[in-house]
This record gives C-alpha cells, structure tokens and sequence, in this order.
C-alpha cells in the first residue's frame, strides 16, 4: 500500500503539471512544471520526503528501460540521421561544453560562497 500511495502522490503531482501546461500560455513542457511543483511540495514540507522517495527510487532504477522505444525510433531513422551527422554533433558537442562549463562555473562561485561563509562565521 506505501508504493501505491507513492506512486498516487507521484502521478498527482505530474497531472498538476500537466494542467499547468494546458493553461498558461507558455513553451514550458509538463514534467518541468511537475518537477517545480514537486521541489516546491519537498522545500515547503507539504510532501515528506520518506513519502515519495520509495516510488520514486524505483522510477529512477528503470527509467533506462522508459529510454528503449525511442532508441528504436532514432534507429528505424538513421538514414535521415547520417544525412544531418554535422549538424548533430556540432550541437552535441557545444552543448556538452556550455553544459560543463556553466556547471564548471556554478560549483565554483557556490564553493567561493561558502568558503565567504565559513569566514564570516569564524570572525
């Protein structure tokens, strides 16, 4: 009963997502409203962690196999694939880069901000 109540929170939060989707008028995909609404419902404390983390945990363990169907669809279209190669891997290769360096970036200045932190403290 604990993993459907999981799954029950899980998929609540997801069609509140949705309906966000179909409501406000912006490019925002579903899941990213679901995923805002569910860091919400965690940070405020209205949805414990210990209350979806089984479920969740489980839909992490097998999301490579939610991956399959679109590995076979890019497959059935390699042809259009190998016709475009340049262009992808221009874009994959830029946006792997602007990825790690942002990231690069990012644990740097929190590393920095903590450090100033600690120094405050100490004073």
């Amino acid at each position: 009963m604990k993993y459907v109540k999981q799954i029950g929170i899980i998929l609540g939060i997801t069609m509140a997502g949705e309906i966000l989707n179909r409501t406000l008028p912006l490019p925002v995909p579903a899941g990213v409203y679901g995923l805002f609404i569910l860091l919400a419902a965690l940070i405020s404390g209205a949805v414990k962690l210990e209350n979806v983390e089984g479920a969740g945990n489980f839909l992490l363990d097998t999301m490579t196999m939610m991956f399959l169907p679109a590995m076979v669809g890019i497959m059935e279209c390699v042809d259009m694939i190998l016709e475009n190669v340049l262009p992808f891997v221009l874009i994959l290769v830029i946006s792997t880069l602007a990825v790690m360096c942002v990231t690069g970036w990012v644990s740097q200045w929190m590393m920095r901000e903590k450090a100033e932190k600690k120094e405050d403290m100490a004073r």
